[in-house]
């Protein structure tokens, strides 16, 4: 049951050639579960043609706070991630963050 605590945020990016995946998606999508109140990636998960390639990137996000910037989770994907898709991830994450900033931006206006 949903209870207004978290809200579900997608982020896409353009995928190289020569992936796996593209002969699926044109784009490499991330999609994460995020605490409204503190920017929390509860849960993630992505377009990636493998499961275990979707886990992974899911393990690299879990607990990353987007109001702190995904920097540290740039970092980690540019470090463990060795596979053709890197900067679709990190474009794809840039893309979720400022989904959730601008979310997060239109929240506080409201209760101004």
């Amino acid at each position: 049951m949903f209870n207004g605590k978290t809200i579900f945020i997608a982020g896409h990016a353009r995928l190289p050639q020569g992936m796996a995946a593209k002969s699926v998606f044109e784009t490499l999508t991330i999609t994460a579960e995020v605490d409204v109140k503190y920017g929390v990636i509860l849960e993630a998960s992505c377009t990636l043609a493998t499961e275990h390639g979707r886990e992974f990137i899911g393990r690299v996000l879990r607990g990353t706070s987007l109001k702190d910037g995904v920097e540290d989770a740039i970092q980690e994907i540019q470090t463990y991630y060795r596979g053709k898709a890197t900067n679709a991830l990190i474009a794809a994450l840039k893309d979720l963050d400022l989904h959730f900033h601008q979310i997060h931006d239109e929240q506080k206006n409201k209760v101004k």
